[in-house]
């Protein structure tokens, strides 16, 4: 499934990870062009055998592998919520309107040249949004939002979301829903991820959400987010590839996921596992924010990833694999597309540069041990960096450097895309467009496949 950009005007906001080359969609041609999207909108896109992802084992049995653990009891009552549900390909409370607004799709039924998509992926650092039309091969971004949030700040040691950081997540979700309301989005999926899975108080924050913006979060289990992130970038495993190792940097978290890729390009998730660090509460643990990292702890950085890792390659070994080669390593992450940046020169972020490209593992942890000796002040002057990220990039760089300590592979390649891509791709490929009452209908073709969307 393919992913372009649509030109949006003045009202997008995109940050500089989502900013992708967009051909002009004016005059003349524009307008056919656009015709022809919106006649193809109500289609559902053809299904390729790559996009197929394997159930986890542990859904099915939490307990039939090392990798797979049974739920919290946390995250086992936070399911409980009706706003809180985390199974595969669920919907929030209102999955099929627009969250809280009124707008002229919203009971426009799904699968019409009408449905506008979108997926919020709330984690423990940043607040995301894209919003998507279907084309007859992928999707086309038409809006999205990014903002460091920082959501999480603190809660590793509180286990408690603090209220500066509720209410800077909320002001983001505000910008999030006026643009839903804007593009007249029909059909969404909002989740939310570590920070909120651990938390105390996170009814007490789903709920204020709903109430100050209208948007519905589903707090979602690491299953799922691994899921979500395979859907989101594996259409980047490259074509040989028997295996990969699929892996995603969070604030709170890092999943890491073991693909099969059968023929065809179809891929089976044979296992995965979720650690307990991401670039926030690592930092928060090891750093000095707002400073330089001291002498040795950068070192004490990667061996505590590297000591997490090791039961996931006891319960799968994938070292043998790896050492026969034709696997291959997939990263997707703010860590690595900064580190993809730095290392390609960039004078700014330009993601058609970035996704997709590979480096040598040899450079990485050259590049990542570079990184983690510059002061704070020569971070943030890093045009690819910055200020916001100063004091977060050293943890990723320990995290990444662990996963490459543990795995001896000869490259990587970089993903910038992950579980918002997913997200729509999971709406897109479920729905079948519904039969029009004024045309007879089709031979062969039950009504009961398709999700139609109640009116009124």
């Amino acid at each position: 499934m393919s992913l372009e950009v649509e030109p949006s005007g003045a009202d997008t906001t995109l940050s500089e990870a989502e900013s992708t080359k967009a051909s002009p969609d004016n005059g003349q041609h524009g307008r056919r062009r656009n015709r022809r999207n919106r006649s193809r909108a109500g289609k559902k896109p053809p299904k390729e055998a790559s996009n197929s992802v394997g159930v986890f084992a542990d859904e099915r049995n939490p307990k039939a592998t090392p990798s797979g653990k049974a739920r919290s009891d946390k995250t086992s009552k936070a399911q409980k919520g009706a706003s809180r549900s985390s199974g595969h390909k669920s919907f929030s409370q209102n999955s099929n309107t627009r969250n809280g607004a009124s707008a002229k799709g919203q009971n426009s039924p799904i699968g019409s040249n009408r449905s506008v998509y979108s997926a919020i992926d709330l984690g423990t650092n940043n607040c995301r949004l894209l919003i998507a039309r279907p084309t007859a091969n992928g999707f086309r971004v038409i809006d999205a939002f990014s903002r460091i949030v920082r959501l999480g700040e603190g809660v590793g040691a509180s286990r408690m979301l603090s209220q500066q950081a509720m209410d800077r997540t909320i002001e983001a979700l505000k910008v999030c829903a006026e643009k839903l309301a804007r593009r007249n989005v029909t059909v969404m999926r909002h989740v939310a991820t570590e920070a909120c899975r651990v938390a105390d108080n996170t009814d007490e924050f789903v709920a204020r959400v709903k109430a100050e913006t209208g948007i519905n979060l589903d707090v979602i289990t690491a299953g799922e987010e691994a899921r979500l992130a395979v859907m989101g970038c594996q259409s980047l495993i490259a074509p040989g590839n028997q295996n990969a190792l699929v892996f995603d940097i969070g604030g709170g978290s890092t999943e890491l996921i073991w693909v099969r890729v059968k023929k065809g390009q179809a891929s089976e998730i044979r296992g995965w596992m979720s650690i307990p660090w991401g670039v926030v509460n690592l930092s928060e643990k090891y750093g000095a924010p707002g400073g330089s990292l001291a002498e040795g702890r950068y070192q004490q950085m990667v061996s505590t990833v590297g000591d997490h890792l090791q039961s996931f390659e006891d319960a799968h070994l994938i070292s043998n694999v790896v050492a026969r080669r034709r696997t291959q390593l997939l990263g997707t992450s703010g860590t690595v597309t900064t580190l993809a940046s730095l290392h390609l020169k960039l004078p700014r972020y330009i993601r058609d540069k970035v996704d997709g490209s590979w480096m040598k593992s040899g450079d990485i942890k050259s590049l990542s041990q570079q990184v983690a000796r510059m002061t704070h002040e020569e971070r943030s002057a890093q045009p690819c960096i910055g200020a916001e990220r100063a004091d977060l990039v050293v943890a990723g760089c320990a995290i990444l450097e662990g996963i490459l300590g543990m795995w001896d592979v000869p490259s990587l390649r970089v993903a910038d895309r992950g579980i918002r891509e997913g997200i729509l791709r999971g709406l897109m490929e479920t729905e079948v467009p519904p039969v029009r009452a004024d045309k007879p209908k089709p031979k062969g073709r039950s009504r009961s496949k398709g999700r139609v969307m109640p009116h009124g």
